[in-house]
This record gives structure tokens, sequence and C-alpha cells, in this order.
């Protein structure tokens, strides 16, 4: 029995999306020879101009993104766009975080934290989700720039590693538009859910782990509609959670903030549609929310910025 065009075009993707997460080394690839028209969802070639199923004028494709560029030494998936940016900013911040913290320690002739560790003191001045802060100094700001920080070079290593594979991979799954809303979203929520518990903790909160899980919850949810291709998949998923979860029981870890986004994410999976937007109305209105996620992301390191040069004075 043939599949209805809608479903083998997400089967399709989902394998891409498999070999891309295991390292298949098939180089053939479904994403650049083919699309799905908007109009009846028939998979035709994207080339096309007009659909041969349905008769419907067609805009030129556009590029596919979110997926992997290559790899490097054959190993490491290199992500573009999105994920590229994100990854860009993490290490930026950690660069910059380190240096402060090794000035810092270096003026009060004091030893700095090893293994490439970041102080408390700077974490906080850079963003850091501090319930005092946010609670007194109404800086909810440090919801979303505590996504883009992290204590340590273990911290940040693992996250990127999970990073560098997962969001390529959502990337392709859903489009490079609704990727930027789910990761800031489940960052968000998880800081939010640990914020709640622990309004006023006084140790500090960061790291990329609460919007990776929500990468990991909403692939797990999207991989219930695949069938038994999904199932497969889900049981891989399952064990990074269950990795993450007993790392999270070591002290210092914050455990509500994976379980914000890990729950956030898997509520996504089940409301937002795979696949790039089917109409020009439905594409406006997830350009929107792209853009209102990066100017949110902008914004809250606006005001980082500015609490920063008034901490320094």
């Amino acid at each position: 029995m043939e599949l209805p065009p809608k479903i083998w075009f997400r089967l399709q993707r989902l394998k891409k999306s498999l070999r891309s997460a295991f390292g298949s080394k098939d180089e053939v690839s479904f994403e650049t020879a083919h699309r799905m028209c908007p109009n009846c969802r028939g998979l035709i070639d994207r080339s096309a101009s007009v659909c041969p199923l349905c008769g419907v004028s067609l805009r030129s494709a556009r590029a596919r993104s979110g997926t992997g560029s290559g790899r490097v030494l054959g190993l490491i998936p290199v992500p573009s766009t999105a994920s590229s940016a994100v990854i860009a900013i993490t290490i930026a911040l950690y660069g910059i975080t380190w240096y402060m913290t090794q000035s810092a320690a270096a003026a009060t002739l004091s030893p700095a934290p090893s293994f490439g560790g970041i102080s408390g003191n700077t974490l906080v001045r850079f963003g850091a989700k501090f319930g005092p802060a946010i609670v007194f100094g109404h800086q909810w700001w440090r919801l979303v720039t505590a996504i883009f920080l992290h204590g340590g070079l273990l911290h940040i290593g693992f996250n990127l590693w999970c990073l560098f594979d997962l969001g390529p991979i959502v990337e392709s799954l859903f489009s490079t538009t609704k990727f930027i809303l789910i990761y800031l979203v489940t960052g968000v929520a998880g800081f939010l859910l640990s914020f709640w518990l622990r309004t006023l903790s006084m140790v500090p909160s960061v790291g990329a782990s609460g919007a990776i899980l929500g990468l990991i919850g909403i692939l797990i949810a999207a991989s219930f509609h695949h069938g038994s291709l999904g199932k497969a998949y889900r049981s891989q998923l399952w064990r990074w959670v269950i990795y993450i979860f007993v790392f999270s029981l070591l002290p210092g870890v914050d455990l509500a903030a994976h379980v914000g986004g890990f729950v956030s994410g898997m509520a996504l999976g089940y409301i937002i549609p795979e696949g790039e937007p089917a109409s020009r109305s439905e594409e406006n209105v997830w350009n929107a929310l792209a853009v209102l996620s990066v100017l949110v992301i902008a914004g809250s390191f606006a005001l980082m910025a500015l609490h920063l040069g008034q901490a320094v004075r």
C-alpha cells in the first residue's frame, strides 16, 4: 500500500534526521531534491515552478536551513543558521566571562576557579538567573541571558556537544524560524520553573541544559507521529533524557530548569507542526514570532549590558 505523500515526506525527513544524529555516511540528500507542495501537500521536484499534482504556481524554493553543513574531522556535524548563532553566542560569552573571572582573580591576588570555571560574581554580573536580582531588581531578562552562560569548561562542553547534535535535527525537522522560538521558550520555561521553586536562592543558575532538554522533548513528542520509525528514534532520545537527569542529581545542578525545559518541549512538540510553513500567512506568522524571539534575546542582552555598565561604575 502506497503511503500518502505527506506521510512519506515526513518519514523521509525523520530518516534524514536519524542519519545526521547517528553519523550515517549516506550522502544522498532528500532535502535538496524534493519539497512539499503547500497547496496539495504532495511531494514534488524541488526546482518545479508549477505543482504537477494540483497545478498551483509555486515560488522559488528557498535554501533548506538547519541542516549540518559538513563534519569536522569526519566526526562532528557542523550546524548552520540558528544553531550556529546560538553556539557562537554561547562560546563568545563563555570566553568573555572566563576572561573577566581571570582578571578579577589577578586583581585580588586570589586563585581563579579550576577547569575553566567562572566565578559566581561574574555570572551574576553577566545575567545569571539570580532570584534576589529578579525579585528586588525586576531583572526578568535574566531568564533569557542565563540560557547562554555556563559555569565551567565541562559544563559548556557537554551542552555544546548536545547542541551540535540536536540543533540541526530540530532545525531540519521543524524549520529555522520555529527552532528559534523553541530554543528561547524552553530555555526560559526551565529557568522560570527554577525561579518559582527557589525564588530567593542565593545560588546563581546558568546553562543551556533546559533548552537542550526542550529540543529533546519536542523530538520525542514529534516521534509519536512516525509509527515504528519514530518508536526506534524515541528510545534513543529517552537515553539522552536518562543520562542528563542522572547528571542532574549531582550537587549544584539545577534540576528544576531541566524539568521545565523538557516538559515545555514535550508540550510544544504536540502543538507545533513539523516542516516549513505550509502557506504564506503561516510563514508570516512564524517569521514574526522568530523576529520577536530575536528581539527578546537582543533586548535581554542590551539590558544586561546596561546593568553591567552600572555595576562597573
